[in-house]
């Protein structure tokens, strides 16, 4: 058993493989002020939540974009689970050539995880749209190569701004609203925030199109994907595990070294 660690600055995502099958996958809320013991015990009740003991897990693989909770985990991973994960950084065998500006130190590791998954899994040339934090898109050439992309604020970041910097605004539930013309505050907010993030979705999708070519594949990824996906045709697959997929294949291609 293979067993990814996804480390975001919103949520903890985990995933449990069987050879290439995701048995079991978890999303925990990122918690800085925790300790490798309190991570530690963790990981082993979701394993044993599944029938799955410690013992059983052959093989480790870890992305982070939280540098502090990198090594809280990996402690709680050589104390609790007798396992050093494979860190996905620079010098790291990927398959993927990337053709982004200095991508050791500004080019996020799950962004690079999901495009060898998608490069993998769905082909190229392709548009990767992932709802997290952050709602980034990537692009991957024809040719493979992972060009760069853009990056705007995450869809739940917005709501939080409305809220904060609003007198009277109340905090809503991101779901979406009966009508794009919403008949009362809640409503409304719910429209702008949902509808407004498909309008930007199917933008910036169209402007990348427009330089990969009109065969590019759209897949959509993170925690927000399905509520975006239902208001839109322009995001063809949707993968809200994509990141742990991309984490199995990069594990394989290093598991000899």
């Amino acid at each position: 058993m293979l067993l990814a660690i996804d480390i975001g600055n919103t949520n903890i995502t985990l995933g449990l493989f069987r050879d290439a099958e995701l048995v079991s996958a978890w999303r925990l809320a990122t918690a800085h002020e925790r300790m490798p013991d309190e991570y530690g015990l963790q990981l082993l009740a979701l394993l044993e939540s599944v029938n799955c003991s410690y013992d059983q897990i052959e093989g480790s693989v870890l992305v982070s974009v939280v540098p502090p909770l990198t090594a809280t985990f990996l402690q709680a991973c050589d104390r609790y689970l007798k396992q050093h994960p494979l860190v996905v950084d620079a010098g790291i065998k990927t398959g993927l050539r990337i053709r982004y500006d200095d991508p050791k130190n500004t080019l996020g590791a799950d962004r690079v995880v999901d495009a060898v998954a998608v490069q993998a899994l769905y082909g190229v040339p392709a548009c990767i749209v992932d709802f997290g934090t952050a709602t980034t898109f990537d692009a991957i050439s024809v040719n493979g190569e992972y060009l760069g992309g853009a990056i705007a604020p995450g869809l739940g970041i917005s709501a939080d701004s409305l809220f904060q910097r609003t007198a009277k605004l109340p905090r809503v539930e991101l779901v979406t609203p009966p009508s794009a013309i919403g008949r009362n505050t809640v409503h409304a907010i719910q429209a702008g925030l949902i509808f407004g993030y498909v309008g930007l979705v199917e933008g910036i999708v169209a402007r990348f199109k427009e330089e990969l070519g009109p065969d590019t594949q759209v897949i959509g990824t993170g925690g927000l994907v399905d509520l975006i996906a239902e208001e839109t045709d322009v995001i063809q697959h949707r993968a809200p595990w994509l990141t742990l997929d991309g984490m199995r294949l990069i594990w394989e291609m290093n598991r000899e070294q």
